[in-house]
Formats: C-alpha cells, structure tokens, sequence
C-alpha cells in the first residue's frame, strides 16, 4: 500500500457495496507506482553511471596486466572508491526514500481536501471512527444509528484488512454500508474513502461515519477528508493508551472512553486516563460512553447535532426517508 508506515504494496483493495451487490477492486496505487516508477528509473540511470564507472575500472585492469606491479596500487585505489560509492548509495536511499513518503502524503492529502470540499458542499458530516481493534466502535456505531435515526439519515464506510463482517452487521440497522478491504493495508486512504462516498451517494445533510480500520498508528497519519478523528477507547485496554499512542490521540478531536458499565470489575484509573489524554491533547474533548447501557451516549449525540449545519433541515431528510 505505502511505505510511509511499512504496510504490505497491495493490489487487493477492494469495496463490496452490499446493498446494490458485487466487489469493485480499487486500484489505490495510481499515484504510488507513478512516484515509484520515476524513483526507479532515476535508480536505473544511477546504476548505467556506475556499470560504465565499472567498465572504465575494467578497462584499467586490462591495462595492468602489462604493468602488473603499478596494478596493484590501482586496484586499491578503485576499492577506497567503491567503498564512497556505498556511502552514496546509502544516503541517496534514505533521501528518495523520506521523499516518496512525503509525495504519497502529499497525494492524500490533496485528494482529502478535495473529499472535503464535496463534503461541505452538501453540508455532510463526515467523521472518522478510529481505535484499537475491540474497543467496540462497531457496536457503538450500530446504537447510534439506531437511536437517533428518526432525527439524522446515515451512511457507512466499513475498513477492515478482511470480511464483510461489520457491515453485515451495520446494514441490519437499515443503513447504507459499504464494506472496504484493505488486504494486507492497515489504514484508509483518502482515495478508498472517495470511492466509498461515490458508491453510497449520500444525501444531502447527512451524516457519513467511516470506520476506520482497527490500528491506533497509521489512521494518524491520513486525513480522509473528515470533519474530525474521533478515537475510542476502551476500559478494557487500560488507561495509558493515549500516553503510548499520542499522535492518534493528539489528531482526534473526541475520545469516547467506552464499555464504561465494565468499571466495576476492571482495575482502571478514569481520572488518569483522562489526564493521559489532555496531556496529548489539551483540547480533547473526553466523554465517557457505554454502548451496552447508552450511558453518557446523550452527550455523543448532542455533540453529532451540533455539527451537522441546519439540523432541522437533515431531520426532514431523515423522516423522508424513513417514510
């Protein structure tokens, strides 16, 4: 997929869109192999200078068989030589190397931008769901569909390395899902996520959720063009998380600290796992949730409304489509 976080260079993305039928593979590599290609076809001009460097050193090994003696200095001298040459090479790697990572954020980054862009034209809320696996997003996000439905439509972009096993369980709540396969990836990109909007179509005034897939690292480093990260935690992963994940906890604008109905069996520190997180993040809104017993998940929801710009007007959209 990339090199920025080392994860596998698949051909096997692919978006399974559930309600309409079928697999669609997402060629995500465009713009990589692009980048990839000029890298090394600037490498293969790299190495034509060396082979003729190398038939020129040939050429004086010819020569020293006549002069056998002088030959041996020269021999030498073209070791010291090769050896600078590795040194080159070395630094040379590592140079095309932070510069290819730089163009593939780049690309995504632009391609985010311009998802927003579509986005706030039709005044959708787009929001990127990020956690550990297990953490219960997926559960989390089956409730608040089904809680507040009467008042907000939803659509759902579903991210995981295999199976359509989530957005199985997102299309019973009656949304609009679409399931994206990563293969050996670890993130969603913003070029997968486009390809998830187009198929969904989502209505104006709507709320998109995308979830991303399991990974607290990668998912940091790409904008998908959302209105803002929000990261889940659960009490069951213990409360230092944010402090040994901080660039996903610095990017997110929400924590919800979910399963909090387990406290009373759990050894977990609430105060210090909130102090971890604003440690990171000072501006972190924190908001204690538990999708099982909908404690707390009042807040969650108010907080969805207020971001959605004429919220009278999405719930007419809701009720449309709901009749």
């Amino acid at each position: 997929m990339c090199i920025t976080c080392g994860c596998s260079d698949s051909t096997n993305v692919r978006l399974t869109d559930l309600e309409k039928g079928g697999t669609t593979p997402i060629n995500i590599n465009d713009h990589t192999h692009e980048h990839s290609h000029e890298h090394h076809g600037h490498s293969h001009e790299h190495h034509g200078h060396s082979h003729e460097h190398h038939g020129h050193s040939h050429e004086h090994h010819g020569h020293s068989h006549e002069h056998h003696g002088h030959s041996h200095e020269h021999h030498g001298h073209s070791h010291e030589h090769h050896g600078h040459s590795h040194e080159d090479l070395g630094e040379t790697s590592s140079t095309n190397t932070i510069t290819l990572e730089r163009q593939i954020l780049e690309k995504n980054n632009s391609i985010a931008a311009s998802n927003r862009d579509w986005l706030a034209n039709k005044n959708i809320l787009a929001v990127n769901l990020v956690s550990s696996p297990g953490s219960g997003k997926t559960t989390l996000l089956e409730r608040t569909i089904r809680d507040l439905s009467s008042e907000l439509q939803f659509s759902v972009i579903e991210g995981d390395q295999e199976t359509v096993n989530d957005a199985e369980r997102i299309r019973s709540t009656g949304c609009r899902v679409v399931q994206i396969n990563t293969g050996a990836g670890c993130h969603l990109e913003a070029d997968m996520v486009i390809k998830g909007i187009h198929s969904l179509d989502p209505a104006p005034n709507s709320v998109i959720m995308i979830e991303n897939v399991g990974n607290l690292v990668c998912p940091a480093l790409f904008d998908l063009g959302e209105k803002c990260k929000v990261a889940i935690l659960s009490v069951t992963e213990g409360e230092d998380k944010p402090a040994k994940y901080p660039h996903m906890f610095k990017a997110a604008s929400i924590m919800l600290l979910n399963k909090i109905d387990l406290l009373p069996y759990l050894d977990f520190d609430v105060v210090k796992c909130i102090e971890y997180a604003q440690t990171v993040n000072p501006d972190i809104k924190v908001i204690p949730v538990s999708a099982v017993s909908g404690e707390g998940l009042d807040i969650w929801y108010a907080w969805i409304k207020s971001n959605i710009d004429g919220y009278s007007e999405a719930r007419k959209v809701a009720s449309l489509h709901d009749s």
